[in-house]
């Protein structure tokens, strides 16, 4: 999965959850110019404007202080959405009977895109049903992962069917 290096996952998400918010995921894509950390937060209610700019003032002042990138970045906070992206195993446990699109580094029976219901977790291995298919996907071969929200399976788009 795409999520950030150990080191900025290990210094951020104890600050959003310390905010009282679930940390979703960190995104960092480094370049010289346009280095992008994008943090995902969530809350039992949803996450509004307010919540964003909350964790963003105390994370960019963490960040100022630890300075653990290199380079110019931009900070990005904002709520998963209802594609929201996988970055751990747990989340899938969490979403089993959703569907969900996985890009995979490697093919997997001639495929490097799946779009399927999760059936369940074995290990660490995802189970997603695509038609009358199951396929077993090592977490590891994943690149990328979002949940297909339902109102584009109910107009029959992302279906995988």
């Amino acid at each position: 999965m795409k999520q950030a290096p150990e080191h900025l996952v290990d210094l951020i998400e104890p600050i959003v959850e310390g905010l009282g918010y679930e940390c979703v995921g960190i995104e960092y894509n480094p370049h010289p110019v346009h280095g992008m950390l994008r943090i995902f937060i969530d809350g039992e209610n949803g996450i509004l404007l307010e919540d964003c700019s909350k964790v963003s003032h105390q994370i960019s002042g963490v960040l100022d202080v630890e300075d653990p990138i290199q380079g110019n970045y931009h900070l990005e906070v904002s709520s998963p959405g209802e594609d929201r992206p996988f970055f751990k195993l747990s989340q899938f446990q969490q979403y089993v009977g959703s569907t969900v699109t996985i890009n995979l580094f490697k093919a997997i029976d001639n495929r490097r895109k799946i779009t399927g219901e999760i059936t369940g977790v074995e290990n660490e291995d995802v189970l997603i049903k695509e038609g009358e298919q199951i396929y077993k996907i090592p977490f590891q071969a994943m690149s990328k992962a979002r949940l297909v929200p339902e109102y584009l399976l109910n107009k029959g788009g992302r279906s995988g069917k």
